[in-house]
Formats: C-alpha cells, structure tokens, sequence
C-alpha cells in the first residue's frame, strides 16, 4: 500500500494503524524499539517535533519503509553514497 505523506503530522496516524494493525500495544512497540511509551504517544499523534533518529527507530521497528519520489533530473545530483542502483519502484 503506498500513501503520500502531506505533512508531518500525517505519520503519526499510519504509526498508530500499523501498530494496532500488528495487535502490539503502545507500550509493549516503544519498549521494544527502544523508545519511550511517551515519545511513541507524541509520534502517533502527528508531533512535528520528533528527532528523526528515533522516529526512523520507530518506522524500522514496526516495519514501515519511507521511499521517496524525486524527480528524474534529480538522480545526477545525489551523493555518489546513493550510487546508480538505487531501488526504483
């Protein structure tokens, strides 16, 4: 399933429907990533101050994958790190 993301505080929604999707509770997901009940509860309701790293913690440990759509012309301007075998969908 894929959903374009508008805003910040769009995430934090499809955070909270994956996780209750997998039946797991907010404390047993953020324990289990490694975060704060707390810090979990702001994601999933769209905080827009969240620190990217535990955020990005968070996605990975409920399996949620954020896949961007550049531009065509952009691909010439990414860091050689990207290389020429980035996934495309």
């Amino acid at each position: 399933m894929k959903i374009t993301l508008a805003d910040a505080t769009s995430l934090g929604p499809i955070v909270r429907a994956v996780r209750k999707a997998q039946g797991i509770r907010q404390d047993d997901a953020a324990g289990s990533v490694g975060v704060s009940e707390n810090f979990l509860s702001k994601i999933e309701r769209g905080g827009e101050t969240a620190q990217w790293g535990k955020l990005f913690q968070v996605l990975d440990g409920l399996g949620i994958r954020i896949i961007l759509d550049l531009p065509e012309d952009t691909a010439g301007r990414l860091p050689a790190s990207f290389g020429s075998d980035a996934q495309r969908p």
